[in-house]
């Protein structure tokens, strides 16, 4: 079984990232699973506006996108800004719209049989409204969304410290965490064993 991080922070690489922190507490859970994870740091490449599998000449998206059909299990982690997800994380999902037309040799939507969840950091709040923005979205595009699939962290109400400059709640991010990977997982096996039939006609 294969797993994708998306990794959504606004911050390239080499800068330390406060979402990939969070998001490794989930992947280290998903290794023990005997899943593959792999992590992707969107920011880093030039994936163009659109919403089309490909924007053509320069666009980077077919890449990730050949990954996230390649796994089983998704993650997106974003940070909160404004209330909000992160610019970089409004991008992935509006390139993964060109999903909700494509389909499978059994005519199922191509997100069908697949899991995912959602890792939220930020030194405000507004998680809950990140985690259900692109909980939604991932549903609307064919995706199973089990319970509990979510951690996150801040010291919220208000402006705070960032995840990698203070221990404070760590131990219940890292709790829920590893739940997250065990549902994503359990319920990635129940799809395996038992697939979704297409979409009524």
């Amino acid at each position: 079984m294969k797993a994708l991080v998306i990794n959504c922070t606004l911050k390239k690489s080499p800068t330390p990232s406060n979402t990939h922190a969070l998001a490794e507490v989930v992947a280290e859970r998903l290794r023990e699973l005997d899943v593959d994870v792999e992590f992707v740091r969107a920011v880093d490449l030039a994936i163009s506006p659109g919403v089309s599998s490909d924007e053509g000449a320069g666009d980077e998206w077919p890449g990730i996108r050949r990954r996230v059909l390649d796994s089983e299990i998704l993650v997106i982690a974003s940070p909160t800004w404004l209330g909000r997800p992160s610019s970089v994380a409004q991008r992935v999902l509006e390139r993964m719209d060109a999903m909700l037309s494509e389909t499978d040799d059994e005519n199922r939507p191509v997100a069908y049989g697949r899991v995912a969840g959602v890792v939220v950091t930020g030194n405000e709040d507004g998680a809950h409204h990140v985690i259900s923005e692109i909980s939604g979205a991932l549903c609307d595009i064919g995706y199973t969304v089990p319970g509990q699939a979510w951690t996150y962290w801040h010291l919220g109400p208000g402006a705070g410290p960032d995840y990698l400059d203070d221990d404070r709640g760590h131990d219940w991010s890292r709790r829920t965490g590893r739940t997250m990977a065990a549902n994503l997982h359990a319920t990635a096996q129940a799809l395996a064993a038992r697939p979704l039939p297409p979409p009524e006609q």
